[in-house]
């Protein structure tokens, strides 16, 4: 099953580690699968409520490959230039089969 890892980036500081962190992430990406889905602020309409920060969500094939992802040597060694400059949360969470119905919830509770 598909896992995503999203971040929730606030305060961003668009300066020189920032952009070292985004040319590296893609590489340490590609050994496990990762793929972006929503990168920034994007091209958005807000439909309710305000939203002044960036959504960052990746796809992994399952939940090992995103796991191993994030504590790969790799992704380790610039996490801090991200981490130093932004301000946000991160999660990873499973995503739901193609046959998926909102009541489903109601079951696994």
């Amino acid at each position: 099953m598909t896992t995503y890892a999203i971040a929730h980036l606030r305060n961003v500081t668009l300066g020189p580690e920032i952009i070292a962190y985004l040319e590296a992430i893609d590489a340490t990406l590609a050994p496990f699968g990762g793929k972006f889905v929503l990168h920034g602020a994007g091209n958005r309409r807000m439909l309710e409520g305000t939203f002044p920060s960036d959504i960052i969500m990746l796809s992994f094939p399952n939940r090992t490959a995103a796991e191993d992802w994030y504590a790969s040597p790799a992704y380790q060694a610039i996490l801090p230039l991200r981490t130093r400059n932004s301000d946000g949360d991160v999660l990873l969470i499973d995503g739901v089969d193609d046959d998926h119905k909102a009541t489903d919830i109601l079951r696994n509770g």
